[in-house]
């Protein structure tokens, strides 16, 4: 598991974890464009099930500029994920320099109405060696 899923973080009893792909074929170096695809895992340890209400990332490109993203749900939904499930998803991060860093944080709510934050782990965007 670890393998697949190389950057993992646990806030309380929820684990996130992800694994990140490079897109050769969604890329255009020439254009200043690459792009990456990321695989994340959302794992319930806890007894009571969770809602992922919003997200929120921070995106550092190779030149060291920041860009924050933040947003409801994730890829359209706002999952519930019930004790000792887990909820997986893709998405995409474009950027202009061949590598770059991903970090972030998702806003939870429990079944209890309780709102809190779970951290979502820095993770490279590493483009080909050139």
């Amino acid at each position: 598991m670890g393998m697949l899923f190389p950057h993992s973080a646990k806030t309380g009893d929820i684990t996130v974890r992800v694994s990140v792909s490079y897109l050769a074929e969604q890329s255009a170096p020439a254009d200043d464009r690459w792009f990456w695809s990321y695989h994340i895992r959302i794992e319930n340890g806890g007894d009571m099930a969770v809602q992922l209400m919003a997200r929120r990332w921070l995106i550092i490109d190779g030149r060291g500029n920041a860009s924050e993203v933040v947003g409801e749900g994730v890829v359209g939904d706002m999952p519930v994920i019930a004790p000792g499930d887990s909820y997986d998803y893709v998405s995409g991060c474009p950027l202009s320099t061949p590598n770059g860093t991903m970090e972030g944080a998702y806003q939870m709510v429990g079944e209890d109405g309780a709102g809190f934050e779970i951290e979502i782990p820095k993770f490279p965007l590493q483009g080909p060696a050139v």
